[in-house]
């Protein structure tokens, strides 16, 4: 079994700067892409940042220039530098990573962490 744990989250003003950490534990044998969605009260989740295994970015358009999303391979920890924050960055923050088992070292499998929320307010 493997679990995410995000952390980071909270109340921030406008022109603020938060950064998030999700740590992934279990049976890992390796990871390949990370990512950092969001979700927003009454819209769908949609893709913030990912990586992937060998350091490769994309951005969704509304944040790039004000987000970097990087990652520690060694401690299985994604992370997401969101600085310049807006009132309309305010949503869940999820992570998800997939990951190659150490028991099924062919197969791949998606899995999510709880969410944290960022609220941008004055």
């Amino acid at each position: 079994q493997v679990q995410l744990v995000e952390s980071g989250g909270g109340l921030v003003q406008p022109g603020g700067s938060l950064r998030l950490s999700c740590a992934a534990s279990g049976s890992i044998f390796k990871i390949n892409a990370m990512g950092w969605y969001r979700q927003a009260p009454g819209k769908q989740r949609e893709l913030v940042a990912a990586i992937t295994s060998s350091g490769s970015t994309n951005y969704a358009d509304s944040v790039k220039g004000r987000f970097t999303i990087s990652r520690d391979n060694a401690k299985n920890t994604v992370y997401l530098q969101m600085n310049s924050l807006k009132p309309e960055d305010t949503a869940v923050y999820y992570c998800n990573a997939n990951v190659v088992p150490i028991r099924v070292p062919l197969s791949e499998y998606l899995y999510w962490g709880q969410g944290t929320q960022v609220t941008v307010s004055a």
